[in-house]
């Protein structure tokens, strides 16, 4: 019995949630996320209903040798984040350089701010 638990935790891939960071600036979400050891091959990004999903697999492997100290996580990536009906799901771009992806998300025109004139 324990060899058939053993091997159903050797499948079990462990995923890890990349460090995130949100900000809105001129009609635009930016969504920069720490993927270390992944290049963009390895990343998937796609909107399901209302949810931006990114998934990433890294692309060397860190898990070899002896660590002495290890703070960075390893594993799958995997964040999702709820949008609602104010982004454009049509204008989201995705761009990776030096491990972060960086995903802008357009805010439609309807939904900016405006200023009313007085008169």
């Amino acid at each position: 019995m324990n060899e058939i638990v053993e091997k159903k935790q050797e499948q079990k891939i462990r995923t890890v949630q990349p460090a995130c960071s949100i900000c809105e600036d001129n009609g635009q979400v930016q969504v920069r996320l720490e993927m270390p050891g992944v290049d963009k091959d390895g990343i998937e990004v796609s909107v399901e209903k209302n949810e931006l999903v990114i998934k990433g697999r890294p692309t060397i492997n860190v898990t070899e040798g002896t660590y002495l100290i290890r703070e960075r996580q390893t594993g799958e990536y995997h964040k999702r984040f709820i949008i609602d009906e104010t982004i454009d799901r049509d204008k989201i771009q995705a761009v990776m350089n030096d491990g972060i992806l960086q995903i802008t998300l357009s805010v439609k025109e309807a939904a900016k701010p405006r200023r009313i004139e007085i008169k």
